[in-house]
């Protein structure tokens, strides 16, 4: 690898990482990087979501006393059977993707995870208040397995698509809702992962590097997180992702 390459990368997943760490956003800036330095959009979507595992996993372990039933009739065994499943089949899609129709398909899928970001404490607002519990019934395991597809497919705003869902679904705890989706997070892309890597879309020698950056960034984040107001950060995602969507489409 070229060295320039490597160093554009690391960077890229280091802040990823911390940026994930407090607030979620990360792919918005590990899928271009990696597409700049000459990896196809499909293996970059794969190979970035490898980089970020860790970091799922360690949020998932943070977040451990937090992890209880959502109160749905679903048990957490249930939900974690029913991301698995949405997690794969996410995967098993992508890796049917061609990488020219994954690059027209990815701006729209950026433009949505960026709306949903610069919406998502609105949205949580609003599904607080319309809430009701118990709505574990079909289209609540429907929409699990629907969101974790995505999130298996790509990984881009994963996080507040799960949080809205959870919301909507009736569960009233925000910790609780917080601690599923750390949860739901790390299993989907560990099988996506799993998946990627038997599908031959991962780049190997991209992830190591990319990992390791993204873990420091990842414990990073938890100190700078201290010291920069959450809104600035938001804004600051958001204008990431929008400038991110603007040079995918015109890339098309």
């Amino acid at each position: 690898m070229d060295p320039l390459n490597i160093l554009v990368i690391s960077l890229a997943a280091l802040v990823a990482g911390a940026i994930n760490a407090l607030a979620g956003g990360g792919s918005f800036l590990t899928l271009p990087a990696l597409v700049f330095t000459g990896v196809p959009p499909v293996a970059a979507n794969a190979t970035g979501t490898a980089a970020l595992l860790p970091g799922y996993l360690a949020s998932a372990w943070s977040y451990r006393d937090l992890i209880r039933s959502p109160g749905i009739g679903l048990s957490v065994t249930a939900v974690v059977v029913l991301g698995t499943l949405g997690g794969a089949l996410g995967a098993t899609l992508l890796l049917f993707t061609s990488n020219e129709a994954f690059r027209v398909i990815v701006p729209w899928l950026l433009l949505f995870a960026t709306l949903l970001f610069a919406f998502g404490p609105r949205i949580h607002a609003l599904l607080s208040r319309r809430a009701s519990a118990g709505r574990g019934g079909f289209w609540g395991k429907l929409g699990i397995v629907g969101v974790c597809g995505y999130g298996g497919y790509f990984n881009g705003g994963m996080g507040i698509v799960m949080l809205a869902m959870f919301r909507l679904l009736g569960v009233k705890d925000l910790n609780v809702a917080n601690g599923l989706k750390n949860l739901l997070s790390a299993v989907l892309t560990l099988i996506a992962v799993l998946i990627y890597a038997a599908g031959g879309v991962i780049s190997w020698p991209e992830t190591v590097p990319m990992a390791i950056a993204a873990t420091l960034g990842g414990i990073a984040g938890a100190w700078i997180g201290r010291a920069i107001p959450p809104q600035l950060l938001r804004n600051g995602i958001v204008v990431v992702g929008a400038v991110t969507t603007v040079l995918f489409f015109l890339d098309i």
